[in-house]
């Protein structure tokens, strides 16, 4: 299967602003001022479960998570980072790497259904994605 049988799923894209690819996934930015928020996706169709990866690319997408992990640690400085693969509203497989603050207004709890959306001043929003960017290249 190659990359042109990969199609982002409609929310994702909705919600979200492109970073670039990596060996595996789309980096994705999620649209949130509010909470430092990366997602990985598999360009491989049809993928509901990390399960559903063919063992060489779910090593990938463990590596990749851990440069994301760190992209993010560099990016934001958060007091922790939250990884998860959840579904449960888009079923289409992905990987959220959050930056977690004691002060973000989800704290202690998850970030999902907290408030609303808070999209980026379109020049922060750009800014991030080239620094995000770079962070991603130079790992």
């Amino acid at each position: 299967m190659s990359d042109s049988d990969f199609t982002l799923d409609l929310r994702l894209a909705a919600d979200t602003v492109e970073v670039g690819d990596l060996a595996l996934c789309r980096v994705l930015l999620m649209d949130d001022a509010r909470f430092p928020w990366l997602i990985l996706v598999p360009r491989r169709p049809d993928l509901v479960e990390i399960t559903d990866l063919a063992e060489p690319d779910a090593q990938a997408l463990w590596q990749e998570t851990r440069i994301a992990v760190g992209v993010m640690q560099a990016l934001s400085r958060p007091d922790k980072v939250n990884v998860g693969a959840l579904g449960n509203v888009v079923a289409q497989l992905h990987v959220h790497v959050v930056g977690r603050f004691r002060s973000d207004p989800a704290w202690p709890g998850p970030v999902w259904g907290v408030g609303t959306r808070t999209p980026y001043p379109l020049h922060a929003r750009a800014q991030l994605i080239e620094r995000a960017g770079a962070l991603f290249s130079a790992a």
